[in-house]
């Protein structure tokens, strides 16, 4: 039969392919699976077909021929007398021994890429000698000998794509550098080089002849059949298997990266090595075989739970290579044969570490069955959307070995050592490599991209999946959500990062804190309105005359009044008003849709409503609200003493309405307690004081407008809201020289523009601080208005409306720079705490995404007229 089977499968390769659909059509009718065929040397002309590996490196080569993501190399260390000639003689042999040693590859006539086998390749094998340069400079310049030699790029068409180099530093001491081009060759295929290069060294020196079987076929000849057998229909039942098994929708990876990713995919590779000691490892294989598991599939499912507390994600691919050599007649063979499979895994959070290793197992169990399907085939049929910055249908790998020196072990007179070869590039973000050692131990790398991440972040990496491995081997019935990832110092940088422990003992409204700073300096200017200019004394008279007319109208604590004016004093003194009167106000926009400002009246509830008489006629007039015409209004009668108004620090101070965005604007009533301690902490932050002066740009609808009225008036400060135009850069620029302005709060985006009018010649302006808000700061512009202006601070306020204004503040002074996409947005202000959560509730680790929860004393009272919003939405 095996006679047979032999003539059958010569039979095969010798037809034209039209006809071998025929041939194997019959022998399936015979009950012949083609599979079991032998492999046989095949036609001069099949020959030369690439593999659907090399096609796939062929085009990359062509995209990046100067690239060395795929180039394979290695250094050891040989100890001892050395025998230089027969080092030489041994590699030659493995060359002329191997036909994919003596391989190039070019397009033909027609544009196709072919192998062209030489018939001989001599093997040029340098000896550097170093020893003449001074010990200390022997490691340096070898270090760059090898850097050199692996930097090099490898040309397909012209070869030879097999580098070796003899470095000698010390004269019984010698590098052996390999640098080979993955088309010719893989990890296994290095382990063959390398021990038939000890069998034929071992043989040489002894005066022996090395006696290696006979290899049956070459690497060329597994090219044409692997075509041939996968055209006569295992290529469609194997990839209807990955079709199902994979899906239509390939997300990709998202990373959570310490650096933005560069246009180009080139990186640079880094390495972190850790250690899972013996009993971890016993464990793991304990609870394997509990499941029907191998090691190898503990050790995937931890790595695909680890990248799923990290993304958030829950469709992870893991891509995982195989040896691909489960035929006999290819085992000793070089080659590239290594495929490459996507191990999925849809991972619930709130399912067990059990669950999850069973659905690892399964899906490995699967593709073993369905292995000989080629990557490139796979990518080809499944179309994912393709970007040269990343990997199709995975963006990490995982590879496991068993360790293996047994080739090396007996070099007669030498002693082996490893040596790190240094920077080499990599076409993955991140890798994991572990390896199972005799003594129990299993060593694991990860490579990962050097421009992407810092060696902290992986090396917490490391830390979070041994932490994931212990947990599956001693407590599998756990939830992947329930488990901790961090390490106590991770949990006390957190904490620090998160909680802001300062208390405000002294919750006084902040018309109070006016209050002090009228009585500490009347005289002092308070407020600047284009030619008019009023003091901190007449500004206090005024807001307390209108704030006894409220009070006479029945304005207390919890009554909300509304206040629809243009920007002006009247504006200030509105607002300020209010708050004496114990009331609390809601800003209207004039410029408002009408049914805007119908619908916030309504909502709202205010039963009075201040404007100004050139705006009145714009405002809907809702139902039984009083109006008053604050430019109309005589309150001279009225006192002038502060109102002596009871209020504590729950009582509404007032209610602002959210943009609508996600659907109709809510009320969120902001109180006096939170709202004090804010304008006491931003105050303290800033390091305001009354020689400054600042430049009120924003609306009062939008919440930052009301940290920046208030936090001037309150630290003694001189407070100039814009005027009703719209003001161009010039104008601004002109403004804050006039006024000899301190602090301005603008958007990024007005601020740049400000930095492109002025040029250098901003850097003389008064300004001693820019405050950015209301939209993400990023990187670029940030530099450059830090190039340009040279501020001696910018501050970056961020926070939800809900959360009372700006709870979390960055500072930058002018030598600081950040690597992230955008400004940071910074650390909790005043008695709060800021935590970044995953969807199981879980602190993330730093840099990972998260969702940003709030608390403390400064959160809004709730959403107005909204109960079961507020008590979904704010954490008691």
């Amino acid at each position: 039969m095996e006679l047979n089977k032999q003539d059958i499968a010569r039979r095969f390769s010798v037809l034209p392919h039209e006809k071998q659909k025929e041939f194997l059509a019959a022998l399936k009718k015979r009950g012949f699976d083609f599979s079991l065929l032998p492999i046989v040397r095949q036609t001069v002309q099949s020959r030369r077909m690439l593999s659907y590996a090399q096609q796939r490196h062929w085009f990359l080569w062509q995209l990046e021929p100067l690239s060395t993501a795929y180039h394979l190399s290695g250094v050891l260390r040989l100890t001892g007398n050395l025998d230089i000639g027969a080092v030489r003689s041994s590699f030659e042999a493995v060359v002329a021994r191997h036909e994919s040693l003596r391989t190039v590859f070019r397009a033909n006539a027609e544009g196709m890429a072919e192998q062209v086998i030489e018939a001989e390749r001599r093997l040029d094998i340098p000896l550097i000698d170093l020893c003449h340069l001074p010990v200390p400079q022997r490691m340096e310049c070898a270090h760059e000998k090898i850097r050199r030699i692996n930097a090099t790029p490898f040309d397909l068409a012209q070869g030879p794509l097999l580098r070796v180099a003899l470095i000698r530093t010390d004269p019984e001491e010698h590098l052996l550098v390999v640098a080979m081009h993955h088309i010719v060759t893989d990890d296994w295929s290095n382990r063959i080089i390398i021990g038939e290069f000890a069998a034929q060294y071992r043989a040489r020196v002894q005066g022996q002849e090395p006696s290696l079987a006979a290899l049956p076929i070459q690497y060329a000849d597994y090219a044409a059949w692997q075509r041939n057998w996968l055209e006569a229909g295992e290529k469609d039942r194997q990839l209807a298997y990955w079709r199902t098994q994979l899906g239509e929708e390939h997300p990709v990876l998202q990373l959570p990266a310490d650096h933005p990713r560069p246009p180009g995919a080139n990186y640079r590779a880094a390495r972190h090595e850790f250690v899972l000691e013996a009993p971890l490892v016993a464990g793991l294989q304990r609870q394997a075989q509990r499941q029907g598991a191998t090691l190898f599939m503990a050790l995937l499912a931890g790595f695909q739970a680890l990248l799923q507390r990290h993304t958030g994600q829950d469709d992870i691919r893991v891509g995982v290579p195989i040896a691909n050599r489960h035929r006999i007649e290819v085992e000793n063979i070089v080659g590239f044969f290594v495929n490459t499979q996507v191990l999925r895994n849809r991972i619930d959070s709130r399912a067990s570490l059990k669950d999850l290793l069973d659905r690892t197992r399964e899906a490995a169990l699967g593709a073993q069955a369905h292995q000989d399907l080629p990557f490139e085939q796979l990518v080809e049929a499944l179309q994912p959307e393709r970007n040269l910055n990343q990997n199709p249908l995975f963006q990490v790998m995982y590879n496991h070995l068993r360790e293996d020196h047994r080739p090396l072990e007996r070099l007669p007179g030498l002693t082996l050592g490893s040596y790190e070869a240094g920077e080499e590039e990599t076409q993955f973000e991140l890798a994991l490599d572990t390896t199972e050692h005799p003594d129990g131990r299993i060593s694991a790398l990860f490579s990962y991209a050097a421009e992407l991440f810092e060696p902290d972040t992986i090396r917490r990496l490391g830390e979070h999946y041994l932490r994931l491995l212990r947990q599956l081997a001693e407590h599998p019935e756990r939830c992947l959500g329930d488990i901790d990832l961090l390490s106590e110092r991770e949990h006390a940088q957190l904490k620090d990062w998160g909680i802001n422990a300062q208390r405000y003992a002294n919750a006084e409204p902040v018309h109070r804190l006016i209050e002090r700073q009228v009585k500490k300096d009347p005289q002092a200017v308070a407020l600047i309105f284009g030619e008019e200019e009023l003091s901190y004394g007449e500004l206090n008279r005024r807001a307390n005359r209108l704030a006894h007319r409220l009070m006479g109208l029945g304005v207390g604590p919890e009554t909300k009044v509304g206040i629809a004016v243009e920007r002006s004093i009247d504006m200030i003194v509105g607002l300020l008003a209010i708050l004496k009167a114990g009331g609390a106000y809601v800003p209207l926009d004039p410029e408002y849709p009408e049914d805007r400002l119908s619908y916030m009246m309504e909502d709202s509830g205010i039963g009075l409503l201040l404007t100004q008489s050139r705006v009145r006629e714009r405002l809907p007039h809702p139902a039984g609200c009083e109006v008053l015409e604050l430019d109309r209004l005589d309150v001279e009668g009225e006192s002038a003493e502060d109102p002596e108004i009871r209020l504590h620090g729950g009582n509404l101070a007032y209610v602002i309405y959210t943009s609508g965005s996600t659907g109709k604007p809510k009320g969120v009533a902001v109180a006096h307690g939170p709202l004090s301690m804010h304008v006491q902490a931003i105050g303290e932050i800033y390091g305001m004081t009354p020689e400054d002066r600042e430049l009120q740009f924003a609306s009062i609808n939008f919440d930052g407008a009301h940290e920046r009225w208030l936090v001037p008036l309150t630290f003694g400060a001189a407070l100039m809201p814009r005027d009703n135009d719209i003001w161009g850069a010039d104008r601004t620029i002109a403004e804050i020289a006039r006024h000899r302005i301190t602090i301005a709060c603008f958007t990024p985006s007005y601020l740049h523009q400000l930095a492109e009018l002025t040029g250098n010649a901003g850097r003389d302006l008064s300004i001693r601080s820019y405050t950015v808000g209301g939209e993400a700061t990023t990187r670029a512009s940030f530099d450059f208005v830090q190039q340009v202006l040279q501020p001696p601070r910018i501050i970056n306020g961020y926070g939800p409306t809900e959360t009372v204004i700006t709870p979390l503040i960055s500072k930058a002074c002018a030598d600081t720079r950040f690597e992230s996409a955008y400004m940071p947005i910074g650390r909790p202000v005043g008695d709060r705490s800021a935590y970044i959560l995953d969807g199981d509730l879980n602190l993330v680790p730093e840099g990972v995404a998260g969702e940003l929860y709030l608390g403390g004393a400064g959160l809004a009272r709730g959403y107005l007229n909204r109960g079961g919003l507020t008590a979904e939405r704010f954490i008691a």
